[in-house]
């Protein structure tokens, strides 16, 4: 294992990275053995080893795993890491996701306010340029002639010529992430001298073409499309990469390549690969078994650890009153949400039959009780299990769920020091009172009188009724309690119409929502069904507020949201219940089997799949590239056939739009690390166009300025090298 290591490391200290690019952030030497080149590669299996290093570099941020030894200093490594630094620049700027934390200028980014001192960016640069001067360096050893010099022949001869070839497209993806983000940037290459010298800068246009260039002169020394090893780029992976280049070449340019985007997309589509049937697999942790990706930056639990990667997605996204266990970790960070924008992407409204209630209160708004119990480990401080007065009157009610059997007590605060039983079983308080047991399985209606020091405990059997529903408003359909989310839950037909919920089959206990604000009351107004269809219904009792979904079973099912108790209203970006939460990435497995570790994920990064290049073959035709209309329509509906379940979400060719392929990106991408460049691209990122919470540090969002679709040059390095130009007014 030292061996390996040692060679793996060896090529970060055979970098002699410029120092303009490492004022800062310093390459850090990984090892204190002074090797050659030469010495290194008389090992065979060197080359292989190094290129991983090559690939690893998208994954982890140093030596030894999720910290302690980094490939740069000067950031926390979760931080550093190439991927999350990504995620950043890409997701946390745009609608689709804002950060709750306050780590120096974290949230400097969403509010696009940055500027050239901002350490985050300069984490993405010096990281960008740490993965080029690595490939560099590979390029260099792998040249004809220092293979000639070594001996290296043969099939190994063979083999290498394909490891170089895919060092090069490495540092064009590297060089691709400099030009989308930088625009103008330093440029090195292999012919480069190593040592100390300051690089010259390259203009956003000639970097183009020089990735351009390196992927067309790659091209036929890549593996065929789907033959390469898993995690390795193929000849597809460079033909996406030539798609997207395309696709965004007016933006680097200023000259469309529309007819070429089709182009490649099309080479892609043609290529073998296939759309995994179920969406949600896509982002779990065996999702390398999907057909659809084209290439992943790959995860391990045990081998691959780093607080960077989907380890990041999978915790940063969980907190409030999501399980961490459901999503195969062992705690949430409560960091990282969506704005309503995304949201309403979905449910645009009520008309095509999906209704979904707004967040509830935070249960913070009320007064509560505590009612720890054998249900909940008798832990009278969890926050989750509590009954609410609405009106702050010592009168308090909720409903929960218990077995037969289960055993509780009242607390009026987080504690045991003041708690109430029932001595005479007789609905009277006493304080230290006996446990009050339930003696039947069922949906129990709480009430606590505290002033009166009494109680009432009615176990209620819930249903729907209404001349929506094929009972009319004679019969109930009944509901069922699902465990796994918390909720009396419905599957059924229903037509045009009204409904309302009941409990036990009479008027005594009923809810309708007359404000039409997706909150029940009791004795509200009838709940309206806009068209008919088989609907989803959900009944979230608990404690007040009370809510309820209606979704028809034909509906979108990339909508990947956890609301409970969670605001779809931003108001505070700092809170992590301001905002709905993203349940899109899981470190579970699709047998629902947890990964392999609960800290450190197995889950993969899609980051080139079929799916996108359906959208862009898609925008490419729109923008006049050529191509098949007819074609672009059937890629779309394959994509919402796959979301919808059928075809009740497909749409016509007078639909498919540029507007449309925006909105469509995202509600098939969100959260992959496209909507930045998107955005930027349909000219809606720094424009006045559109508005999404928080944007330009607005509460209803506003337009900034355009000098923000790059980022800044960190400030170290124009300070270091002089022959650096800043971007645009920063």
């Amino acid at each position: 294992m030292k061996k390996i290591i040692s060679l793996i490391a060896l090529a970060a200290t055979l970098i002699l990275l410029v120092p303009s690019c490492v004022k800062d952030l310093d390459t850090v030497p990984l090892d204190k053995d002074e090797l050659t080149p030469n010495q290194v590669f008389s090992d065979p299996a060197s080359y292989k080893i190094f290129l991983a290093k090559l690939y690893a570099g998208l994954a982890v941020s140093g030596q030894t795993g999720p910290s302690g030894d980094p490939d740069i200093s000067g950031i926390d490594e979760g931080f550093g890491q190439y991927l999350r630094a990504y995620f950043y620049h890409q997701q946390l700027p745009t609608d689709e996701t804002v950060i709750g934390w306050n780590d120096q200028t974290i949230k400097d980014f969403h509010g696009q306010s940055w500027g050239s001192g901002d350490v985050f960016i300069a984490a993405m640069y010096y990281r960008i340029f740490y993965q080029i001067s690595l490939a560099n360096e590979y390029i260099r050893e792998t040249t004809d002639e220092k293979l000639d010099s070594r001996g290296v022949s043969g099939d190994l001869k063979t083999q290498v010529e394909q490891y170089r070839a895919e060092a090069r497209f490495l540092r064009a993806l590297s060089y691709y992430h400099a030009l989308d983000l930088f625009g103008n940037v330093p440029f090195v290459t292999e012919n480069d001298v190593v040592g100390a010298f300051f690089p010259t800068q390259i203009k956003r246009t000639a970097l183009f073409e020089y990735v351009e260039d390196e992927l067309l002169a790659i091209e036929s020394a890549m593996a065929a499309a789907g033959s390469n090893e898993y995690g390795r780029a193929d000849k597809a992976a460079v033909w996406t990469l030539l798609a997207k280049l395309y696709l965004n070449a007016e933006v680097y340019t200023g000259n469309a390549r529309y007819a070429d985007a089709v182009e490649y997309s099309s080479r892609v589509i043609n290529a073998g690969y296939a759309l995994e049937p179920d969406y949600a697999n896509l982002f779990l942790a065996d999702n390398h078994l999907c057909d659809e990706v084209i290439f992943p930056v790959a995860f391990d639990g045990i081998r691959t650890k780093t607080w960077g990667g989907t380890t990041f997605i999978i915790h940063a996204a969980v907190g409030g009153s999501m399980d961490p266990a459901a999503f195969g970790v062992d705690g949430g960070w409560g960091g990282i949400r969506t704005t309503k924008n995304l949201v309403q992407k979905f449910y645009p409204d009520a008309e095509k039959g999906l209704k979904v209630s707004p967040t509830p209160k935070s249960i913070n708004d009320y007064p509560v009780i505590y009612l720890p119990g054998s249900y909940q480990g008798w832990d009278p401080t969890n926050p989750n299990t509590v009954l609410a007065s609405v009106l702050s009157d010592g009168k308090y009610e909720g409903y929960y769920y218990f077995e037969a059997g289960t055993k509780f007590k009242f607390t009026d605060g987080p504690s045991w020091d003041v708690n109430y039983g029932d001595d005479g079983a007789d609905g009277v308080l006493e304080q230290n009172g006996a446990d009050i047991e339930v003696t039947e399985t069922g949906m129990y209606k709480i009430n606590l009188d505290l002033p009166a020091l009494t109680y009432t405990l009615v176990k209620t059997d819930w249903g729907l009724i209404g001349n929506a529903t094929a009972g009319g408003w004679d019969n109930d359909q009944n509901m069922s309690w699902d465990a796994n989310a918390g909720m009396l839950t419905l599957m059924a037909p229903l037509t045009e119409g009204f409904i309302k919920f009941r409990a036990n089959d009479g008027w005594d206990i009923n809810l309708g929502d007359g404000n039409q604000d997706g909150i029940l009351e009791y004795g509200g107004g009838d709940i309206p069904v806009a068209e008919a269809g088989t609907y989803t219904i959900s009944l979230k009792l608990g404690a007040p507020d009370y809510t309820y979904t209606l979704v028809r079973s034909s509906f979108d099912k990339r909508a990947m949201f956890y609301t409970d108790g969670q605001n779809l209203e931003i108001n505070d970006i700092g809170t992590f219940t301001e905002g709905w939460a993203v349940t899109k990435f899981k470190n579970v497995t699709r047998d629902g089997v947890t990964g392999s570790d609960l800290t450190h994920t197995d889950t993969d990064f899609p980051l080139f799949r079929l799916a996108d290049v359906y959208l862009m073959y898609a925008e490419a035709v729109l923008r006049g590239g050529g191509g098949s209309t007819a074609e672009a329509l059937t890629l779309v509906n394959a994509l919402r056939t796959r979301a919808y379940g059928d075809d009740g979400g497909n749409i016509s060719a007078s639909e498919l739009t540029l507007d449309f392929i925006l909105d469509e990106r995202a509600r098939e991408l969100y959260w992959e690390a496209h909507r930045r460049t998107d955005l930027i691209r349909f000219g809606r990122f720094s424009t006045g166009d559109y508005h999404w919470p928080w944007k330009g540090n607005v509460p209803d969002g506003t337009a900034t300025s355009n000098h923000l679709n790059i980022y800044p040059i960190p400030s170290s390095d124009i300070g270091a090298n002089p022959n650096l130009t800043q971007n645009d007014n920063y």
